[in-house]
């Protein structure tokens, strides 16, 4: 039997003692109340724990271990980055569109190199790669007229790690710590298209898991949880109507709903298209909606949209370039589809968005980009609304946030101080300590 008292925290604004035993919130009692040994909360504010409900872990591990591509000097960056065992160069995080075997091979011939858009969406390698891969026989792999390999790879991860030497599955093992020191407790693995094994290694970090990627036929592994079905409207081609209707009926028949990648206004209206043909789930969502036209947004009642206003601190002076002025309102909408009655969860995407969700909470409340103007303000929502994107359930994104009573789950984060201040200054500073099942998983 595990038996933890916080004494003096802070719940929903109330000083207060709070015992955790066998993995659940046991009891919530004035401060004083409580007798035994504790851990004193000193009015730090006690939530329950952060729910990151769109990540992808193998991939934020694999950066873990890249080269940054997202700065001014891609040359220099591969020329200091650290090759693998097998003398193999990984970038992730490049922002441009220009980049083909030609220009890599310019920039860094020595050595097979592969950089990663910063969507995750695209691989770029240069002619040492291509040629260490065999057969390009992926359907993503693009050709030139002539039909020579440009060297960019579409969503074909799996087929080039399948190639690529020593490239099994990251560890995992640092990861759980790391999230957790941001107050992490819960995380939705969007990864699509997971194998068996790919995604029992998921269950390596202490954080409850649910997982969208796995098809349909397959059950999840012990310490797992199975999620909507994972599907994906690429930006580079957008599948036939029908194949995506029938996708979406096969997931609803297997009791799934669908969790569908939208970035584009083409892709959203697809969607909204296929659901009206198909029929909706109640587990129904969209992830990203990094674009949502307003007269688009009655539709999406009934859906949770899993959306990164994080991405507007990373990379929203990119946005604001490349994005027509007309759409920056559509960007990353958030308090528009909660004034419309759509569920709105909040979410890194990582690696290609902050994983921190202190950075994210605070970007969804000031809207501000790396140059420090703010891009669709009107969106923007109060501290609080942004953390209640972090406290819902996992397996109800945008649905209520959960609360601290007796006969609930004992994932918690601890604050250094009470809600009001660590809301007006977001920061991962703030949190004390992260209890996963009643065990402390980070600090205290």
């Amino acid at each position: 039997m595990t038996d933890l008292l916080l004494r003096d925290a802070e719940v929903d604004g109330v000083r207060v003692d709070v015992r955790v035993r066998d993995g659940l919130v046991a009891a919530v009692s004035p401060v004083g109340t409580l007798r035994g040994p504790a851990v004193d909360c000193g009015g730090g504010a006690l939530l329950p724990g952060l729910v990151d409900h769109h990540l992808h872990l193998h991939a934020l591990a694999a950066a873990r271990r890249s080269v940054d591509c997202s700065g001014p000097d891609l040359a220099a960056a591969l020329a200091a980055a650290p090759a693998d065992g097998h003398g193999w160069v990984r970038g992730t995080g490049y922002p441009g569109d220009d980049l083909d075997v030609q220009g890599l091979d310019a920039l860094h011939p020595d050595r097979p190199v592969r950089i990663q858009h910063r969507s995750g969406a695209l691989w770029v390698l240069n002619s040492r790669a291509l040629a260490a891969l065999g057969p390009l026989d992926h359907p993503g792999v693009e050709r030139a007229a002539d039909g020579t390999p440009t060297g960019r790879l579409f969503r074909a991860d799996d087929w080039l790690r399948a190639r690529l030497p020593g490239s099994g599955l990251p560890d995992l093992s640092s990861l759980g710590v790391e999230l957790a020191c941001y107050g992490i407790t819960a995380v939705t693995d969007a990864t699509p298209d997971l194998t068996v094994a790919a995604a029992r290694a998921l269950t390596a970090v202490p954080q409850r898991m649910t997982l969208l990627g796995l098809p349909v036929e397959v059950t999840p592994p012990p310490g797992a949880a199975v999620g909507p079905l994972k599907i994906v409207l690429a930006d580079s081609g957008l599948p036939p109507f029908d194949e995506l209707v029938a996708r979406i009926r096969e997931a609803h028949a297997a009791g799934r709903g669908v969790a569908v990648h939208s970035v584009t206004r083409e892709s959203l209206v697809l969607l909204l298209a296929a659901l009206d043909e198909a029929g909706r789930h109640p587990a129904d969502r969209v992830e990203h909606a990094a674009l949502v036209p307003e007269e688009l947004v009655p539709a999406l009642r009934g859906l949770a949209v899993v959306t990164q206003p994080g991405f507007l601190a990373d990379r929203g002076d990119l946005f604001r370039r490349e994005v027509p002025a007309a759409e920056h309102v559509d960007l990353y909408r958030c308090r528009t589809l909660l004034e419309a009655g759509v569920g709105v969860a909040l979410s890194s995407d990582a690696p290609y968005g902050p994983v921190d969700p202190w950075v994210v909470i605070a970007a969804a409340a000031t809207r501000r980009t790396p140059d420090g103007a703010p891009l669709g303000l009107g969106e923007a929502l109060d501290a609080r609304q942004a953390l209640a994107g972090y406290l819902a359930p996992p397996d109800d994104p945008g649905g209520g946030p959960r609360r601290i009573v007796p006969g609930t789950l004992a994932d918690l984060v601890l604050l250094h101080c009470p809600l009001a201040p660590a809301l007006a200054a977001p920061s991962a500073v703030r949190v004390r300590g992260t209890v996963i099942g009643g065990r402390w998983v980070y600090g205290c």
